[in-house]
């Protein structure tokens, strides 16, 4: 283990994202999956533009049903929920900076971003599940 290595090394790279512009329908399609992480980048025109996570779709939805066809999900966009600038980091960043800015405890999933081109993803669990190894 070398908490030096690049966060490259153990991110997600093959990361779904959506665009600003999508329903919130699809948004909830995703979050449905098994095995999901818990946040989905928002990525317009090849450019990160933002995030979404659960917590943030959980508080859009309210007190809707699970039918996709409740207004919530068909009205509303990605773009109406969804964080603007998210903490982002270099492919080329070390785990270890990666660790200390999830330790803080403000997010709980770091987009890794290289000249505001999404490289992939990484989760507070992705961090310990590598520390543990």
């Amino acid at each position: 283990m070398n908490i030096n290595s690049p966060v490259s090394d153990i991110m997600t790279k093959n990361v779904v994202t959506v665009s600003s512009s999508q329903k919130l329908v699809d948004v909830k399609h995703i979050f449905e999956k098994k095995e999901f992480h818990h946040h989905i980048p928002v990525v317009d025109n090849e450019i990160l533009t933002g995030i979404i996570s659960l917590i943030d779709f959980m508080y859009a939805m309210k007190n809707a049903s699970l039918d996709d066809d409740e207004e919530v999900y068909t009205k509303q966009r990605v773009k109406d929920i969804m964080h603007a600038n998210p903490i982002t980091k270099s492919s080329l960043s070390s785990i270890k900076d990666v660790a200390e800015e999830l330790a803080k405890g403000e997010v709980h999933a770091i987009v890794i971003a290289d000249d505001g081109m999404l490289k992939g993803i990484i989760s507070t669990a992705d961090v310990i599940r590598y520390f543990l190894k």
